[in-house]
């Protein structure tokens, strides 16, 4: 089943902060904002690290964005854009897609103790404020809230292994998928784009049609 799936143009009112989140041995970590999304508030969910030294996380935060996606992004309505089985741009798919292009290497988060001084969150907390100030359009992708409004999966979503592993008949929440990968854009204006992509050490590539890692897949390292 494919989750439903998209990004949000929305301004940020607050940073609410980092929430914990245990996953079987590690904790995960979450930025929390509180956006503007057309006349609704809503709640997104960023993807910073963990405080498991064996499965940290990857990211890339670049300051000078150059694709045509932006242009694409710059027309696209203020509010939600479901992009449900999409399978081209804008949707996003760092394997299938030259989103990653000119972006730099995968850089390592840091071991994550809750602190706000963590990379990338450090940077993404002056990221947040600095759209704040300048009234800024953020652009989101990710997987919506199946309750509330909100949107979290705000990183790679395929490669994972064990109970990610994406079945036709899975319905589940949190499953390995193509074309639904999470990232945050925002427009500064006078062509000036930033944009944070996100993947844990743990997600393998190639991925099959599922999203799934295929037999001779790596770390994405």
């Amino acid at each position: 089943m494919t989750l439903r799936y998209g990004h949000v143009r929305a301004k940020v009112i607050s940073v609410t902060g980092l929430k914990a989140s245990p996953h079987r041995n590690e904790i995960q970590y979450h930025l929390h904002a509180s956006m503007q999304v057309g006349a609704q508030r809503w709640d997104v969910a960023i993807n910073v690290g963990t405080n498991d030294a064996d499965d940290l996380l990857q990211y890339r935060l670049v300051c000078d964005y150059h694709h045509p996606l932006t242009q694409t992004l710059a027309a696209a309505p203020i509010g939600a854009t479901d992009l449900t089985g999409t399978a081209a741009l804008p949707a996003l798919d760092s394997l299938r897609s030259d989103v990653l292009a000119e972006t730099g290497p995968w850089r390592l988060s840091d071991v994550m103790d809750g602190s706000a001084h963590a990379e990338p969150a450090a940077s993404l907390l002056r990221m947040f404020d600095r759209a704040k100030g300048e009234q800024a359009d953020v652009y989101i992708f990710g997987r919506f809230y199946s309750e509330g409004n909100g949107l979290h999966d705000t990183l790679m979503n395929q490669g994972s292994t064990k109970s990610f592993i994406h079945r036709d008949v899975d319905d589940s929440t949190d499953h390995n998928d193509v074309w639904q990968d999470g990232a945050v854009m925002v427009n500064f204006g006078d062509a000036a784009w930033a944009a944070y992509f996100a993947a844990f050490q743990q997600q393998y590539v190639p991925t099959d049609d599922l999203g799934n890692p295929m037999p001779d897949s790596k770390p994405i390292t």
